[in-house]
């Protein structure tokens, strides 16, 4: 087996697990942080999703027509790291909250960055989803069909491992508590080990 197919199986576990572990508490941030109400919380949540779903097309036409696949999931990747931190950093609640009351005072603050956030993730988790899985199969030699075919097995047994994990272990950080100046429910944590798993997914 090329040596690069191990790395490119880390790097999609741990993107998966980035991408499911944040959008696992993404409902319960826009409600319970941001104070948004059913309708507008599911509204950009459905937005955010339909987007990570249309930006493939983008991530295939830059990959096609300019920087070729590996070169497409570094940059997008980069993308994708910051706007997991920008998350992250969005759900900081003394940020803000200068008075110390346990609550943001300047909410659109948060409300801009998870924005920024949200739209740098779709992005970098359609602009590279088009071009991982062919650019592992583009290690493979002609006559390496048999290891090809177990390589495409275990690349997507390392998607639904990275989904399952996350959407379990997320939720649990969410549900601790942290914050300086007033205990919160720990989205920082939540939306940062999923930010952390997408560095250490660049760096692989």
């Amino acid at each position: 087996y090329p040596l690069s197919i191990f790395f490119i199986v880390i790097n999609e576990f741990c993107e998966r697990f980035s991408y499911y572990g944040m959008r696992a508490v993404l409902v319960l941030y826009f409600k319970y942080f941001l104070q948004w109400d059913d309708n507008l919380s599911t509204a950009i949540y459905h937005t955010f999703v339909a987007l990570c779903y249309l930006t493939p097309i983008l991530g295939a036409l830059i990959a096609d027509s300019w920087l070729g696949k590996f070169k497409t999931i570094v940059s997008l990747s980069v993308v994708y790291t910051i706007g997991q931190a920008v998350m992250a950093v969005s759900s900081i609640n003394d940020l803000t909250d200068h008075n110390r009351d346990g609550s943001p005072d300047i909410v659109t603050v948060h409300i801009a960055l998870s924005m920024v956030g949200l739209i740098l993730i779709a992005l970098g988790t359609g602009g590279i989803k088009p071009c991982v899985s062919a650019f592992g199969g583009d290690q493979f030699e002609d006559d390496q069909e048999k290891q090809r075919t177990r390589f495409f097995s275990i690349f997507y047994l390392s998607i639904n491992a990275g989904s399952l994990l996350s959407t379990i272990i997320t939720p649990i950080l969410r549900a601790q508590e942290c914050g300086i100046h007033s205990k919160q429910r720990c989205y920082p944590l939540a939306f940062g080990v999923p930010a952390a798993l997408m560095a250490v997914s660049l760096g692989k």
